[in-house]
This record gives C-alpha cells, sequence and structure tokens, in this order.
C-alpha cells in the first residue's frame, strides 16, 4: 500500500493502520518520518516533482514486485479570499493537490497494470460541494481530483484497477486549526450529522473501496456527514 502525506495527521493514521493489519506501507512527505514501524517505509520528498514521484514509485517496484493499493492523502490548503491570494499560493496549491495526485496516479498504474489490479483512492473534500468561502483555490483543486479520478477510472477499468475519491467532513488536524472556529462549526451545523469528522471515518471508507469485493465500486465519489 502506498500512502502519501503520512508524517501527520489522516495520513500517519492510515499508515499505523493498515501497518498494524499487515499491509507493507509505503508512505512520504516533505519531512522525515515522525513514527517508525515494522512494514513501514518512507521516503522525504516533495510529491509534486516528477522526477521524484518516479523515482519513488521505481523504488517500490523494486522492493515489492507490485502496487496493491493507493491513497492519495498528501494536500495543502490556505484560508484566503480569492482577491487576497497570490498566484504563487495557488499554483503550489495545484501543484501539490491536482498534478502530483495524477503523478502519483500514472506511475503507480503502470505497476498494477501488470498484475491486472489495483485500488486508487484519492482525497477530496467536502469544501468544495458545500462551497465554502475562503476556499476557492483549494476547493477548485479538489474539484479538479473529482474529475480526474472519474476519467481515470475509465482510462484504467480495463485493467482491473478501481478510481474512487472521497472528501472528509472537518478533521482536527493541522490544516483546519487556522480556520476560525464560526467557520468550522457553520460547516458542521451544515450536515445531516452534526459532527466533525475523525480519521477512524475516513479509514472506513478506505476499507470499503480497497476491498477485493468492490470490484465493481470504480468512478465514484464518497462525501462524509451527508452534504446538501
Amino acid at each position: 500500500m502506498l500512502i502519501t502525506g503520512t508524517r501527520k495527521g489522516i495520513g500517519r493514521h492510515l499508515a499505523e493502520t493498515y501497518v498494524k493489519r499487515g499491509y507493507l506501507v509505503e508512505g512520504c512527505s516533505r519531512g522525515e518520518a515522525s513514527f517508525e514501524a515494522e512494514g513501514y517505509t518512507h521516503t522525504a520528498m516533495d510529491i509534486s516533482d516528477e522526477k521524484s514521484v518516479k523515482a519513488w514509485i521505481t523504488a517500490i517496484a523494486r522492493r515489492h514486485g507490485r502496487i496493491d493499493c493507493v491513497l492519495n492523502n498528501a494536500a495543502i490548503a490556505t484560508m484566503n479570499h480569492v482577491l487576497l491570494t497570490p498566484a504563487a499560493t495557488a499554483n503550489r496549491m495545484l501543484a501539490v493537490n491536482v498534478t502530483a495526485t495524477m503523478l502519483v496516479c500514472r506511475d503507480a498504474a503502470k505497476v498494477m497494470m501488470r498484475r491486472r489490479y489495483g485500488r486508487i483512492v484519492n482525497f477530496t473534500t467536502i469544501v468544495d460541494p458545500i462551497g465554502l468561502a475562503g476556499e476557492a483555490i483549494y476547493a477548485a483543486s479538489k474539484a479538479a481530483v473529482v474529475t480526474f479520478t472519474r476519467i481515470l477510472a475509465f482510462e484504467l477499468g480495463g485493467w482491473g484497477i478501481t478510481c474512487n475519491s472521497f472528501g472528509a467532513t472537518p478533521i482536527m488536524t493541522d490544516m483546519i486549526r487556522g480556520v476560525p472556529q464560526e467557520k468550522i462549526d457553520a460547516v458542521v451545523n451544515g450536515l445531516a450529522i452534526k459532527r466533525l469528522g475523525t480519521p477512524e471515518d475516513c479509514v472506513n471508507v478506505c476499507d470499503f473501496f480497497i476491498n477485493p469485493l468492490s470490484d465493481n465500486i470504480t468512478a465514484q465519489v464518497i462525501y462524509l456527514g451527508g452534504v446538501s
């Protein structure tokens, strides 16, 4: 299993969970590993750099001879009104959230195709469908991930590779610690299930998508919490 953005937050929880279940997990982040576990290998890299991604996937294929699952969790966000958003901020967000997702999917899929099997799960956000003010570029980048994933499913379906995406409700990680509490409360109060999300919620959806029995589930997006 390949998981991006595993140094902290949801990514770390996913990595620790699946290692405990017996998966061989390959993780990455911009910084060094924040935990050690048997069965876990960490690579410090820029996930939006094409050469780095190619080298990472090549190394994984050599170590294990296969890639069964990809969880594209890595992302960055910033709370900016669009009138105050510098181009550099927008470009970096698009590079990490969209381009990096494409790069990992592209190169991992080439390994998956050899065995005609694979599960790809790309993370999006409920910020897109609810239209949260102050998150225009972040929401746009994650909307792009949903569209990319849906079309990727059709491009890879013939090789037994499923591609799905899901958006979590706000989870108290570093990504949202700078968001004003009233913004978080407004999001939660607009949901059918009025609570913050948990990393376990994310694991539950990933479990469904990567299950071998879910071979007929592809090109789908699941938003947690109930989004109107």
